[in-house]
C-alpha cells in the first residue's frame, strides 16, 4: 500500500464506523518500513484519535529487501499469532494485512505517543538498560521452550544448513561493509571480523539453550519510553524480525550497542543476572553459567546485522551514523567478552 491508498473510505471499513482522516504525517526512522501517524475523526469512542500506520518503505531497495527478507509478512503474521501469547509491552494492533502475491502489507496500530523513541546513536543510561533488558523477560518467558513454537513456520530459525547460506551473504557483503565502516573500527576490531566469516557455521551449530520467541533487533530505535508527558514505560515496536531460538541472542544484542561500553562493562554482568531473576516468574530455570556462556557467544549477533543490514537498505547520513555507532560497538562487546575463544 501506499499512503494514498489510505483514505476515509477504507478506514471506515477497518473499524466498521464512519471515521474521517483528517491528518497524515510519516514519523520515525524506519528503514525497512515507513510510519505515518493518521489523525482520525469518528462519533465511535473505539476509534482512537490517532493511530499509526506501517507501510512497506518507499526507497526501492528497502522495500525489495522487506519482502525477500520476509519482514513484512512475519510482522503481520506475528501480531496475529505470537504477540496475544506473550507478555511483553507492544502496541495494540487494529488491524493487519499481507499479500502473498506481491509482498505488500498494511498494519494499523495504537500509538504510543507521548512516549519517546530510544536513539541508538546516542546510547542510554543505566536505568533505561535494565528497564530494557528486564521487559525481554516477558517477551521469553511465556513461550521458553514451547514446542508449539514450531508450527509456526515464520518465525525465523538459523539450521546448519542457512548458517552456510548465511556465511555465503557475510561473504558477498563484508567487503562493501568494510570499505564504508572500516574507518569507524580499530585494527583489533577489523580483524575479528574478517576472521568471523570461516566460523559461522560453527557458531550457529555451538547455540544449546532452549528456544523461545525472540524479537531479532530488540535496540534502542525499536523501543519507546515514557516521556515527561506520559507513555508506557517501555514498549516494543517494529517486530519484523520475530525468530524462534535462544533468549541470550536478543539480550546480547542489546547490551553490545545499547549502553556505551565503559557503562555497559560495569553493570553488564548484574543485569542479565536480574533478568535471569526476571524468567523466574515464569517458572523458568537456566544455568547463570549456561546462559553467561551463550549471551558472550551470541555477542556476534550484533556483527551480523550490522554488516548485512548495512548493506541492504537505503544509505541516508542516520543510517550509517546508526550503523557505525552499532559495528564499533558490537565488534568491541565482542573483543571484551572474548567471544571468539567461545566458537
Amino acid at each position: 500500500m501506499t499512503p494514498e491508498q489510505i483514505t476515509s473510505t477504507w478506514l471506515s471499513s477497518v473499524f466498521d464506523s464512519d471515521v474521517e482522516l483528517t491528518d497524515s504525517k510519516r514519523v520515525g526512522d524506519g528503514l525497512v518500513g515507513m510510519n505515518l501517524r493518521l489523525s482520525l475523526a469518528s462519533r465511535n469512542p473505539d476509534v482512537p484519535a490517532t493511530v499509526i500506520a506501517k507501510l512497506p518503505s518507499p526507497d526501492p531497495t528497502s522495500r525489495a529487501t522487506g519482502i525477500a527478507l520476509r519482514n513484512y509478512e512475519r510482522e503481520v503474521k506475528f501480531y496475529a499469532e505470537i504477540a496475544p501469547t506473550v507478555d511483553i509491552r507492544l502496541p495494540r494492533c487494529f488491524h493487519g494485512d499481507w499479500s502473498p502475491d506481491d509482498g505488500d502489507f498494511v498494519l494499523l496500530l495504537e500509538d504510543l505517543a507521548p512516549a519517546a523513541q530510544g536513539d541508538q546513536i546516542v546510547g542510554c543510561n543505566e536505568a533505561i538498560a535494565r528497564r530494557s533488558v528486564l521487559e525481554l523477560a516477558r517477551l521469553h518467558g511465556p513461550r521458553w521452550a514451547d514446542s508449539a513454537l514450531d508450527a509456526h513456520e515464520f518465525l525465523s530459525r538459523t539450521s546448519r544448513e542457512e548458517s552456510v547460506q548465511l556465511q555465503a551473504i557475510w561473504n558477498m557483503f563484508l567487503p562493501g561493509f568494510l570499505a564504508t565502516f572500516d574507518r569507524y573500527l580499530d585494527s583489533e576490531g577489523i580483524t575479528l571480523i574478517k576472521r568471523f566469516g570461516e566460523r559461522i557455521p560453527d557458531w550457529v551449530e555451538g547455540r544449546a539453550l532452549p528456544a523461545t520467541v525472540t524479537h531479532g533487533d530488540y535496540r534502542l530505535d525499536n523501543l519507546m519510553y515514557a516521556s515527561a508527558s506520559g507513555g508506557y514505560p517501555i514498549a516494543v515496536v517494529d517486530w519484523q524480525t520475530p525468530g524462534h531460538g535462544q533468549a541470550s541472542g536478543d539480550v546480547s544484542y542489546f547490551m553490545g550497542a545499547g549502553p556505551l561500553p565503559p557503562l555497559r562493562r560495569k553493570i553488564e554482568r548484574d543485569v542479565v543476572d536480574g533478568y535471569l531473576a526476571a524468567l523466574g516468574e515464569y517458572n523458568v530455570s537456566v544455568s547463570d553459567s549456561d546462559f553467561w556462556h551463550h549471551y558472550c557467544r551470541d555477542a556476534y549477533g550484533g556483527i551480523i546485522m550490522s554488516v548485512v543490514a548495512s548493506q541492504v537498505v537505503g544509505v541516508s547520513e542516520r543510517s550509517e551514523a546508526m550503523f557505525a555507532a552499532m559495528a564499533s560497538r558490537h565488534t568491541q562487546h565482542a573483543v571484551d567478552l572474548g567471544s571468539e575463544r567461545l566458537i
